[in-house]
């Protein structure tokens, strides 16, 4: 018996099906696992690096080696999504997290530990992380039937959320119990959960299509072929530009966050509450949209989503106790699930299949390209400029909108963030070739069956 299907195309050919949506929920189960093992690590490290140290800078090093590898390799992630099996990308990724989750195990218990071993091991365990990033992405056309993608979409966008609910609480409890050390082991455990799902699911390969054979080609050369796709799109390659500027403001005050919890609630419980109640709002957010929320078209979502983003930046940091700081963090992820999921799924509808590792790549690319310099400029500007003004004499005149105490100069970081965000989307969303975005790019038409 040849193994082919009933209209005898081979495997690779075959469209999204219910098994295959079935095989995207579970990887999406193992990856919130992952992510809650994940996170609870990083909050566990990130506690004891801002308790030894008193400073954001390190905090904001480590963000800039987790995001450097996007910028670095992020072409060469996509072209190896579109040529070779997406689920064995995804198998080698997590052996890799393993490996190097195992390095910084050992750093920590060996009492060896230094920063730069923290730097490196990010900067190692981001590395994987764009490879599994491309091939998952590039993966949901072929396991979800387009008639479900908002709601797979959303539900995706739904992981880091709900694991950001339980992580932060557990990472405060599990950080008095068994610190650093037993938070990694963790992490370590989860990761193996993940592989033993990897091993035994499939993901079908997209059928070769025109666009995909125009871009024949070498890898090495394919590594900018989803920028050639993009430019040839103009109005996609300029809001991808905007994202990415969006992107470099939130990026701010995203580096920022955990020190300036620390600094205004002064409690590693209370921050963990408050962590998991932001969280709480990006679950909701995603919950609305895979119900079929939507604000007139997807492109209109999404820009509300931006807009709504930048406003509730703004409002923590005005805010100054952990209540309302929880309620603004809470509608920020609220508001940025509205700009996610709709946006994946206006481009996995115009992105044919066997592209869209190489495309969605350099969009990632692409808004992620100024973001390290906001790691790098975040942490000093915090520790030598804001904070150290919220002790002058003229601080006073700002008192009134951020207050005076710990983490003020921080606020009035995210206050400015928060407010050009704002400012920029109102003044993208009036420019006609954005408002019509979805409507003006055409739909990739899948071969006849």
């Amino acid at each position: 018996m040849t193994d082919t299907d009933s209209r005898g195309r081979p495997p690779h050919a075959r469209a999204a099906t219910p098994s295959g949506l079935a095989v995207y929920y579970a990887l999406l189960v193992t990856q919130t696992v992952s992510l809650i093992g994940s996170q609870i690590s990083e909050y566990a490290v990130s506690i004891a690096i801002f308790r030894a140290t008193g400073h954001a800078t390190p905090l904001a090093l480590v963000a800039f080696f987790s995001a450097a590898p996007w910028i670095l390799v992020g072409g060469f992630s996509g072209a190896l999504a579109d040529r070779f099996d997406r689920r064995a990308l995804m198998l080698v990724a997590n052996l890799g997290f393993v490996a190097v989750n195992g390095l910084l195990l050992w750093s920590f218990a060996s009492g060896a530990f230094r920063l730069w071993h923290l730097y490196a091991l990010t900067f190692g365990a981001a590395l994987f992380a764009t490879f599994e990033r491309a091939a998952f992405q590039a993966s949901v056309t072929m396991l979800v039937p387009d008639s479900h993608r908002d709601r797979a979409n959303a539900l995706a966008g739904m992981t880091w959320p709900a694991a950001g609910v339980i992580a932060p609480a557990a990472a405060g409890i599990l950080y008095a119990l068994v610190g650093v050390v037993g938070a990694i082991v963790i992490d370590i455990a989860t990761f193996v959960a993940a592989i033993g799902v990897l091993a035994i699911v499939r993901i079908p390969m997209p059928e070769a299509t025109a666009e995909g054979r125009a871009l024949q080609a070498p890898v090495w050369r394919q590594v900018f072929d989803g920028f050639r796709y993009l430019a040839e799109r103009p109005a996609l390659l300029g809001f991808c530009g905007f994202i990415s500027m969006v992107n470099f403001l939130a990026s701010v005050a995203g580096v920022l966050l955990i020190p300036y919890l620390l600094a205004r609630t002064g409690s590693a419980g209370v921050f963990g509450v408050v962590l998991a109640v932001q969280n709480a709002g990006g679950v909701a957010g995603a919950l609305a949209i895979s119900a079929g929320v939507r604000f007139g078209s997807r492109m209109t979502t999404v820009m509300l989503g931006v807009a709504g983003y930048g406003l509730f930046i703004a409002l923590a940091g005005a805010a100054r106790d952990p209540i309302p700081i929880a309620a603004c963090l809470c509608l920020l992820l609220f508001a940025q699930a509205f700009t996610n999921a709709p946006f994946w799924s206006i481009m996995q509808a115009k992105v044919a299949p066997d592209v869209q590792g190489r495309a969605f790549s350099a969009y990632i690319q692409l808004i992620m390209l100024v973001a390290p310099l906001a790691f790098l400029v975040a942490g000093p500007l915090a520790d030598r400029v804001f904070e150290p003004a919220r002790r002058t004499a003229g601080w006073r005149n700002l008192a009134w909108l951020v207050g005076a105490g710990p983490g003020a100069g921080i606020g009035l970081m995210f206050v400015i963030a928060g407010g050009l965000v704002l400012g920029l989307a109102l003044a993208v969303y009036a420019v006609p070739a954005v408002r019509r975005l979805e409507a003006d790019l055409p739909d990739h038409e899948p071969a006849a069956a």
